[in-house]
């Protein structure tokens, strides 16, 4: 197939000096609804690297959607663009399958972008698995959610600096993760890690990140985001109390929590973070304190 006929899914990159690549460039869409008293899917797209899979909720639970990557990671020159929503009065937990493997690239960057969109009265649990960044990974990656003043969301991501169970650490690379939530079309939070040159120096850093090898960040924003400050940070306080390593840590600001977390060791911090959302959604939402399924393999 000659070049200027390759489907928009897959653009070759050519080098006279290294063998012919195909970039991938995936996307999904999905979008609930409430209907006939429940919350049902309205609309569905997926686009090869991507598909949008459908578990069961356990009983008591609300509908779930799963992203899933089929490449199997993602190298440098891949993009991905994802759409959730949740339409008026309407309930969804959208997870992702597995962890995302960012491998390492010769110069081209990841691409990965998110709208989230909540209206009226909706409710969103946005909690993909954790970004792997491979020695060398190159990740630009944003967040923009656009929320109606009386919905509610909590939303988080957590990366991962280096292959730990092979020794490896995140030295050199990018990592660029940048969010915007925006309420009733205001900005109240803008945020962005940028890391690049000399990563090595700034992850041990005691003022940064005190050789943590896992970072997290979990938003709660809702109308009744400051009156939940003091029972997310009891909830942190159990949390992190059989991890050592693990530091969290809660602030509250414009209508919007804010949850921070560092971890020497990866699994500590996931179990950590898991945890609290399990416990938190329960608090907030009157939802079981618990995870999908997948958060157990």
């Amino acid at each position: 197939m000659a070049p200027d006929t390759l489907p928009p899914a897959a653009t070759a990159v050519f080098s006279p000096a290294v063998q012919p690549r195909l970039t991938i460039h995936g996307g999904a869409s999905v979008r609930f609804e409430r209907r006939a008293g429940a919350t049902r899917l309205a609309k569905l797209y997926h686009h090869d690297p991507m598909r949008v899979l459908f578990p069961n909720p356990r009983t008591g639970d609300i509908a779930v959607a799963t992203l899933v990557t089929t490449s199997g990671g993602l190298v440098g020159g891949d993009r991905l663009d994802v759409g959730l929503q949740v339409g008026p009065g309407a309930a969804a937990l959208i997870t992702t399958q597995a962890a995302e493997k960012i491998y390492r690239s010769t110069g081209a960057d990841v691409r990965v972008t998110t709208s989230v969109s909540v209206e009226p009265e909706g409710w969103l649990e946005w909690l993909p698995q954790e970004a792997i960044l491979f020695e060398g990974a190159r990740l630009r990656r944003s967040t923009r959610i656009d929320m109606a003043p009386t919905a509610r969301l909590m939303a988080g991501e957590l990366l991962v600096f280096g292959r730990i169970a092979r020794g490896e650490c995140f030295t050199h690379g990018l990592a660029r993760d940048a969010w915007e939530v925006r309420r009733d079309g205001r900005l109240i939070w803008a945020d962005a890690l940028h890391l690049d040159g000399d990563i090595r120096s700034t992850l041990d850093h005691g003022a940064c990140f005190g050789g943590a090898t896992a970072y997290g960040t979990i938003l709660y924003a809702a109308p009744d985001a400051s009156a939940c400050l003091d029972a997310a940070r009891g909830l942190i306080g159990g949390a992190i109390a059989d991890t050592p390593g693990v530091l969290a840590a809660a602030t509250c600001l414009d209508g919007m929590l804010v949850i921070r977390w560092l971890g020497v060791r990866a699994h500590d911090v996931r179990r950590a973070y898991a945890g609290f959302w399990a416990g938190f959604r329960s608090h907030v939402a009157g939802l079981p304190a618990r995870l999908p399924r997948l958060w157990d393999v």
